[in-house]
């Protein structure tokens, strides 16, 4: 399955729970809902899928994506007011720590969804 057609799906999901719950729950709640939908849509996912980080080849520490989905995005989830640029900068470190080409940030927090696709710069040719 191409990346476009995975992230299309997993905002469409997100859309879905958003136009449902509305804004205004704890992301643990948002996480359980993609969780369902994107069985219900056929995509393969792991929720918290733990990743080692390195620095300058030294495990030093790990983190957990909210949903690593087909095994080919990352995709990181709020639920706050509004996306700032650290939000930003957080999606895009774990693309890059977990050496993926692209990841999706989701907030659920503002009174529309709000989504951005994340491009890890190591990759430098197109995107499918």
């Amino acid at each position: 399955m191409k990346l476009e057609d995975i992230t299309y799906k997993v905002i469409g999901c997100s859309m879905k729970i958003h136009n449902t719950l509305g804004n205004g729950f704890q992301e643990v709640i948002y996480q359980r809902c993609l969780a369902i939908e994107l069985q219900k849509v056929g995509l393969t996912f792991e929720r918290e899928k733990e990743q080692p980080i390195y620095y300058e080849g030294i495990h030093v520490g790990t983190r957990r994506a909210d949903f690593v989905v087909e095994n080919k995005i990352i995709v990181e989830l709020k639920a706050v007011i509004n996306l700032e640029n650290v939000h930003l900068a957080q999606a895009k470190n774990y693309v890059v720590a977990y050496d993926f080409s692209v990841g999706l940030l989701i907030n659920f927090g503002a009174t529309s969804l709000q989504y951005k696709k994340i491009f890890n710069p190591n990759y430098n040719e197109k995107i499918k």
